[in-house]
């Protein structure tokens, strides 16, 4: 699947406009710990999401943004269900998603 990023909470990872290349997530298992992923938060199920996973937990999993100044995620919502793991960039940049940034 596709997804099209809007805001600024995974710069500079991702940027607003982006289109994100997403592979489905069958099992919970199949995300690790600093996967960029496609999520959804029980607590605002209207809101999907493109988000860092920090760490498994109950229920889920915990995901934030890249950016601490420009971000609503597991800090704000809570436990996340992740939908997909993202696999590349299509659009402007296309290529391979970098690490994740230093604590």
């Amino acid at each position: 699947m596709l997804a099209r990023v809007t805001g600024p909470s995974m710069s500079p990872t991702v940027r607003s406009g982006d289109r994100l290349l997403v592979r489905r997530v069958r099992s919970p298992g199949a995300v690790r710990a600093g996967d960029v992923v496609l999520a959804r938060f029980p607590s605002r199920p209207d809101l999907l999401v493109v988000k860092r996973v920090r760490r498994a937990v109950r229920g889920g999993h915990w995901v934030e943004g890249d950016n601490p100044f420009g971000t609503d995620d597991s800090r704000s919502y809570g436990v996340a269900i992740v939908v997909g793991r993202v696999v590349g960039r299509i659009w402007p940049r296309p290529g391979r998603l970098g690490p994740p940034p230093p604590d």
